[in-house]
């Protein structure tokens, strides 16, 4: 570490501190975060559930239903214990699968994380290098245009200068010596870079990795009528869907689409091991929501894409079953490849409804016939 420092003060850098790596503490102090990555997702999923099926039975919303009881009761082929039995079973599986990429995954450090902010900070004023040349090319002297504003804007005038900035110094604790020192904006825009931007685009790229792994198989899964007799028909017997109904699927379908596309995703976007928990989480909660059932105008998780409850729900119905295979988080497959359902989708939501209150005052003059 004091070979690098020593190659930065060389090179007019500010030297890169030293660090001592250590394990990192559980997120939790009573549980450890191995066990806690195996469990959480799945308290999500039921906690999320159980919320929305709070507000199905007291009928809380009715306004924002897109069906209503009538057509839960009548038009769904499996019962509610069915359901909850094949969840169960799959999160069993998702488990077992979660604790294997676990036990493959390396110890996730801390301590470092100083270090590595410097490092893009170096790398941002080095970046600075380029911006006299970049300014010539349009005929501005980036020489000339720094001294001008030296003296009321010293830290811009550095960066125009080529990310120069003489009168940034600090001292080194070892040394005891005056070195180089970084602004106060290069360092804030590190720590964005290191804690933002790049798990925004480790979460983006897990997020597109499993949308396309499970747009490929699901959209298989229906052009294939073995594969969809043998394995995706079972979730297709919510016609109805609700929310703990989400992960209502045959187990091997179960681990394909869902719980070995979750892996492959956390895989390719080289996320930690905490990250890849906080990911799981996510996309647990959004395929709950997005099997909800309400189209609720205050739901965050209904607007931070267009792929939502009101969308997939379309997909379950037997008019819409070809069509919105995109899921669990942007509908960008749909579009490219020409799935996206077209067209006033709410006559044929109407329709069923009429349908399924007729059958029930049907059911209700034979019971009166009967007496």
């Amino acid at each position: 570490m004091a070979m690098m420092a020593n190659t930065t003060i060389a090179s007019g850098l500010p030297p890169l501190p030293a660090y001592e790596s250590r394990p990192l503490p559980d997120l939790l102090p009573w549980i450890s975060d191995f066990w806690l990555s195996l469990i959480l997702p799945h308290i999500a999923y039921w906690v999320v559930s159980m919320l929305f099926h709070f507000v199905d039975v007291y009928d809380l919303f009715p306004q924002y239903r897109l069906h209503t009881p009538e057509e839960i009761s009548q038009r769904n082929l499996a019962s509610r214990y069915e359901v909850a039995r094949d969840v169960l079973l799959e999160q069993v599986i998702q488990v077992g699968t979660s604790a294997v990429l676990n036990l493959l995954d390396d110890q996730q450090l801390t301590g470092h994380e100083n270090y590595e902010v410097a490092v893009w900070a170096t790398r941002i004023r080095l970046a600075q290098r380029g911006l006299p040349t970049i300014l010539g090319l349009v005929g501005l002297n980036a020489g000339d245009l720094s001294k001008t504003i030296a003296g009321s804007y010293p830290l811009l005038a550095g960066a125009l200068a080529g990310g120069f900035y003489p009168s940034l110094f600090e001292l080194d604790g070892m040394a005891g010596t005056a070195v180089p020192a970084f602004a106060s904006w290069e360092i804030l825009l590190a720590k964005a870079i290191y804690w933002i931007i790049i798990p925004g685009i480790k979460f983006w790229l897990a997020a597109f990795v499993l949308d396309s792994w499970q747009y490929l198989w699901h959209r298989a899964m229906h052009m294939n009528k073995w594969m969809y007799t043998k394995w995706h028909a079972r979730h297709h017997r919510l016609y109805v869907p609700y929310a703990y109904g989400a992960l209502y699927n045959h187990p091997v379908e179960g681990f394909v689409l869902d719980t070995l596309g979750a892996a492959i995703a956390y895989k390719c976007s080289f996320m930690t091991s905490r990250e890849g928990m906080f990911f799981f989480v996510g996309s647990m909660m959004k395929t709950v929501d997005d099997h909800c059932g309400y189209a609720l105008p205050w739901d965050p998780l209904q607007h931070i894409t267009s792929n939502n409850a009101a969308y997939h729900d379309i997909h379950h119905q037997s008019w819409g079953i070809k069509t919105n295979f995109s899921q669990p988080f942007f509908t960008t497959w749909d579009r490219i490849l020409g799935t996206m359902w077209k067209g006033d989708s709410s006559i044929k939501y109407e329709r069923t409804r009429a349908a399924a209150a007729n059958k029930k005052k049907g059911v209700k003059g034979e019971e009166l016939k009967d007496e």
